[in-house]
């Protein structure tokens, strides 16, 4: 590894660092800063940035986005907050498991901010540590992420995968994935369960109780959503949501129903283009329109899911205008289009840098990881959640790391087995769900610790990535031998 390879890499990562500092739009526009450095302080070729995802990441955000303006989003809290006052002494098991599922179906941890008060309201009133269910129902809420149809990490992973010749589909990742993160929970919940001290026998808190205003401030107001009146309308958007991801899973399972076009490709093996070598691109290939004797040929191709996926939501979020009384003005100020178009703005920043400088140095580093990858391929779930540690976004790690992992040689399936390790920005506790939930817990319970790693979300954050990330790699080794996938 070169001074000069090593002076670009302290680059890379001094600007996702100073990135992650400001946080939201900076991750992506200081990211901004690198690339032009690389680019044209040191002469090195630009990437690719990522549109593909990026526009599917921009259809999902502003389908979930309508539905919130229709108050769909609010039936699905209030749904929620049903099932666990109707269970409170398992409110450490079920909180992380509700706020699990409501990622999963919207696509984006940031629609949970409505219930974490819920949360710590029923385990306040139960005398229950608000800790144990906050920390983990946090944590999951992120997990959840890896485990939804719209997500722009599992549309990264299929789109990149697919480019990289291992054709997979979204039932596919979900059906390693979701059982995986699951067990995880599961795990992390049972050791949060008895997590601190109970509340009556913690003398902080009871000090702090002790105080009359602290007190009311305590026990006095409860959070809910129960009194909130829902209109039709909102739940016919739901409805149509719903009813959008299934379409997208029917034909991500059924590929062979969607519509197939005419496209030029080049034959395989062919020696015109073992002639050409290095010179022709796979981006400069498909943008051949004539067919070449002996080197093209037209076939006809299904259109791809990443198109699927866009159609689907767009269309969706349209007949939640017309039919649901969806505003676009209040869908674009509320909190899921946002922080959706920052995700946005972060991987298109991200991802540009860093497949510049991987890119570049290709070579170089395939030749450096290679005794390691070729003898421990699963070791690339380290790199994995190193990045997500800096850069606060999973789909952004998708789309800057999986493309090197697949140059790197590393299988598709062991890829999959490991997606859960893309989740590590609850390591340092900046990530906005973990500040909001250690605002919410009027106790004081969960928390950031003096020495910043020792924070509440630290122990379930780990043992839900390990547990997940063996058991993923686990269930993918099993349906791969299976010929599953």
């Amino acid at each position: 590894m070169s001074v000069l390879m090593i002076l670009q890499l302290c680059i890379v990562l001094a600007a996702l660092w100073l990135g992650s500092r400001y946080g939201s739009l900076a991750l992506g526009a200081i990211s901004g800063i690198g690339l032009a450095i690389l680019v044209f302080g040191f002469g090195l070729e630009p990437g690719t940035p990522p549109t593909d995802v990026i526009y599917i990441i921009i259809a999902a955000v502003t389908c979930a986005g309508i539905m919130q303006a229709s108050g769909g989003m609010d039936w699905l809290i209030q749904l929620a907050e049903k099932f666990l006052r109707k269970h409170p002494d398992r409110i450490t098991f079920f909180a992380p498991i509700c706020t699990f599922l409501l990622t999963v179906l919207v696509g984006t941890g940031h629609v949970v901010y409505t219930l974490m008060p819920i949360i710590c309201d029923i385990a306040i009133k139960k005398g229950i540590r608000p800790e144990r269910p906050c920390g983990i129902a946090s944590i999951a809420s992120q997990i959840g992420i890896t485990c939804s149809p719209i997500a722009a990490a599992v549309v990264a992973f299929i789109t990149i995968s697919g480019t990289n010749g291992y054709a997979i589909t979204i039932p596919k990742v979900l059906m390693v994935t979701m059982p995986a993160c699951l067990l995880g929970i599961i795990i992390a919940s049972v050791a949060s369960y008895k997590r601190g001290k109970d509340l009556d026998k913690d003398p902080e808190f009871q000090k702090k109780i002790a105080d009359p205003e602290q007190r009311e401030f305590i026990y006095g107001s409860t959070a809910t959503t129960l009194d909130k009146k829902i209109a039709p309308e909102s739940k016919r958007a739901v409805f149509i949501f719903f009813g959008a991801l299934l379409v997208i899973v029917f034909f991500a399972i059924f590929q062979d129903m969607l519509p197939a076009y005419e496209t030029v490709k080049a034959i395989k093996g062919a020696p015109e283009m073992e002639m050409l070598g290095a010179s022709i691109t796979p981006e400069q290939l498909a943008k051949i329109e004539e067919v070449v004797p002996d080197v093209t040929e037209v076939v006809m191709s299904p259109l791809k899911m990443n198109i699927v996926i866009q159609i689907v939501m767009i269309a969706a979020a349209a007949l939640m205008i017309i039919f649901c009384k969806a505003s676009p003005k209040k869908a674009v100020s509320g909190p899921v289009w946002q922080s959706g178009m920052v995700a946005v703005v972060a991987i298109y920043g991200i991802a540009w840098l860093a497949d510049t400088y991987f890119a570049n140095y290709l070579g170089a580093i395939q030749e450096m990881l290679a005794g390691m990858v070729e003898q421990y391929p699963w070791s690339i779930a380290f790199a994995f959640f190193l990045v997500s540690v800096l850069v606060n976004s999973q789909g952004a790690v998708v789309v800057a790391m999986l493309p090197l992992a697949y140059k790197l040689g590393i299988d598709g399936w062991i890829l999959l087995g490991v997606l859960p390790s893309v989740y590590g920005y609850f390591f340092i506790p900046n990530y906005p769900s973990d500040i909001a939930t250690v605002n919410f817990d009027r106790t004081g319970t969960t928390k950031i610790g003096k020495y910043l790693l020792n924070h509440s979300f630290m122990m379930p954050g780990l043992v839900h990535t390990i547990v997940a990330c063996v058991a993923g790699y686990l269930i993918a080794y099993l349906y791969h031998s299976m010929g599953w996938i």
